[in-house]
């Protein structure tokens, strides 16, 4: 029982870590849908796309999904040739005072949908000669970002997600009432590292689309908040609209209060320092109009927020490691399915989460929110749009042919995989530890992949339909595996702003998890027989035959054995505690730091387990056993502390 509690202990000490990651995680595990394959066979559409059909489709679907999920309220809005077909709230935006949601009043959080108007007002800066997608970023910038590569990290770098900074979080979200730094000192004190050449591997980075925002507050002259309200808000109508923080007092009345499930508490406003990438507070008409000016080229009524040229090179395809998958376009992503081309994007706050959807081809958009994160147990976005397109754009999929290279593939590809989209030099480097993608190849040359699944809950299967590229077995979503230039082989998702690079094997789950179960349970174990042995000694008067210093270094040894399991324990509570914001925000810094001393004591005091290991395994007056065990308390000390230096446990960098 000892032992299971332990590995349970080892596996949530990390586990935990992928909390600091939590916004925006755009669906990294149920990535968006393949693009449209020249064999896919359209059936006649059954349902029109009328205002009625849409109500009654929605009026069936999202109530359910609310009580299922145990979500307070929705809204969902769809827009089709130029006009707002359908908007309607569902549930509550205060559960307690039993206020529904409103499309026309009722502010929510769409997260990461919020780069979007950042990259437009990026593109209506492009278009009027002020900004270069293609020069070097550091040229509009009052600092610098340090030149690690020879090649410069550009706006359309930025734009595609391949500007190679690792992941930071560090100051995401601060608590509601506390101080909001300035977008320049936010950017200019929490620089990621760069992990890869620019324009090379997609790996999702906030930190630049907050740095696309402060380049257009610089070379606009004028705050990003107040660029946006002038230049996108106010030509399109967009009254309910707002990047400040807090809201202004007009708005404040109108936000929806957030929920980790809709039974529990309401939660403070979501505070998120860079607001570019995230901050936007907007009502659901408000956000269908944005929708419309996309569809209609960059046109909403007479307002013109974009030329029809700019608009399009926006949508444009422009990076993607392989023809066969989604890419990126300028800031909109490739989720293409049913045989339609479609862009969209995804996001995620801690409570409220988000998906917009354009259909380019059909001047069809949709836009659906959550004011809960719900269970969790399956995405409600991703199965309520899967629905909608199946109901009124209905795909059959092609047959799957086999591929007489499949089980070779399939042994090829197995192995784990990590994400792009991670750190490297701070603490937030151990989330990867078990959160790699264990791909396992089947003998009749399947995939399963951990952490996809269906709505079901079912793990997904992956059939070859051509050379390393895969698709879901019963559905549309397509991976593929390609090879750096290093050879190295990387899993693309059809969500192409993240791939999944194989791991090494000091970096691969297998190892990591064997070692730090073992390096636990063994201090573990050794605390816990501690007194335990003392008891039974004490019970059957049995002595301790020790010498004086035999019985210093047992004590020491034990010492060391208390840092290294305070260090664990402590880390697992301050990671996992209730208030992700907390952490998120820098208010445990100082908790984390005198637990990294503790930690570097105890890897610093492993030298003392190994000269006492020593000096009881020579000492042939001891019993077997204890000799023994003394060797296991120093292979566990040793293995504890390089995983701790290894995953960055231990290196004191709070910029995380």
């Amino acid at each position: 029982m000892t032992a299971r509690w332990l590995q349970a202990l080892a596996t949530m000490l990390l586990v935990c870590m992928a909390i600091l990651a939590q916004e925006p995680k755009i669906d990294t595990l149920s990535p968006p849908k393949p693009p449209v394959s020249p064999e896919a066979k359209v059936k006649e559409t059954p349902h029109e796309m009328t205002p009625a059909d849409v109500e009654a489709f929605l009026d069936g679907f999202v109530p359910m999904q609310l009580e299922r999920e145990n979500i307070a309220g929705a809204v969902v809005s769809v827009v089709k040739d130029g006009q707002i077909l359908f908007a309607k709230g569902y549930g509550y935006a205060d559960v307690e005072k039993k206020k529904p949601v409103s499309v026309d009043e009722t502010l929510f959080r769409p997260g990461s949908i919020s780069k979007l108007f950042t990259w437009t007002a990026v593109m209506q800066l492009v278009e009027q000669g002020k900004l270069d997608l293609d020069r070097d970023v550091n040229e509009y910038l009052d600092f610098k970002i340090p030149a690690t590569y020879p090649q410069p990290i550009t706006l359309r770098n930025i734009m595609t997600h391949t500007t190679g900074f690792e992941e930071t979080v560090k100051e995401l979200f601060i608590p509601e009432g506390a101080k909001l730094t300035s977008l320049q000192e936010y950017l200019s004190h929490h620089i990621p590292q760069r992990i890869f050449p620019p324009g090379a591997t997609p790996a999702y980075s906030n930190y630049g689309a907050a740095l696309a925002g402060y380049i257009v507050e610089r070379v606009s002259k004028r705050p990003f908040n107040d660029y946006v309200a002038e230049n996108i808000f106010k030509p399109l109508g967009m009254a309910h609209s707002a990047f400040t923080q807090p809201l202004p007092a007009e708005l404040k009345p109108l936000m929806s209060n957030g929920y980790t499930v809709g039974s529990g508490h309401p939660k403070p406003f979501e505070v998120i320092v860079p607001a570019p990438a995230g901050a936007l507070s907007v009502t659901a008409t408000d956000l269908s109009r944005f929708m419309i000016a996309h569809l209609l080229d960059g046109k909403f009524g007479d307002a013109q927020i974009l030329r029809p040229e700019t608009a399009r090179k926006m949508h444009a395809r422009q990076l993607g490691l392989s023809p066969e998958m989604n890419a990126m376009a300028l800031g909109f992503y490739e989720e293409s399915r049913n045989g339609h081309r479609i862009i969209g994007h995804g996001g995620d706050t801690i409570y409220f989460h988000s998906d917009l959807h354009l259909v380019l081809d059909a001047s069809v958009g949709f836009y659906v929110s959550y004011n809960s994160a719900g269970k969790g147990e399956i995405s409600p976005r991703s199965a309520l749009w899967h629905h909608f397109l199946d109901r009124y754009f209905p795909y059959t999929l092609p047959e799957l042919s086999p591929v007489a290279t499949a089980p070779a593939d399939a042994a090829t590809v197995t192995g784990y995989y990590m994400s792009s989209r991670r750190s490297e030099s701070s603490m937030l480097k151990a989330m990867e530890v078990f959160g790699e993608v264990h791909v396992a190849g089947e003998a009749d040359g399947t995939l399963t992949l951990d952490g996809f699944r269906d709505f079901n809950g079912e793990t997904k299967k992956w059939k070859e339909i051509a050379p390393m590229l895969f698709r879901a077995v019963n559905g549309q979503d397509r991976i593929a595996f390609v090879r750096d230039k290093d050879g190295r082989l990387v899993l693309a998702p059809d969500f192409p702003a993240i791939v999944f690079q194989r791991a090494s094997g000091k970096d691969a789950t297998p190892w990591n998890r064997l070692l730090i179960t073992c390096s636990l349970a063994v201090l573990g174990l050794t605390l816990l027989f501690w007194p335990v042995a003392a008891v039974i000694r004490r019970h059957y008067r049995i002595r301790l035959e020790l010498s004086d210093r035999q019985r210093r270094s047992r004590l020491w040894v034990r010492l060391i054995c208390v840092l290294d399991i305070g260090f664990a324990l402590g880390l697992l509570l301050t990671v996992g505690g209730d208030d992700p914001t907390a952490l998120l925000s820098g208010q445990l810094d100082t908790r984390l730091f005198l637990l990294q001393g503790i930690g570097v004591v105890g890897a610093l005091g492993s030298l003392l387990v190994i000269y006492a290991a020593v000096r009881f395994w020579r000492d042939r007056s001891l019993w077997f056993g204890t000799r023994l065990w003394n060797v296991l308390i120093m292979l566990a000390c040793i293995g504890f502390t390089w995983f701790a230096f290894h995953w960055n446990l231990l290196n004191f960098n709070t910029n995380y």
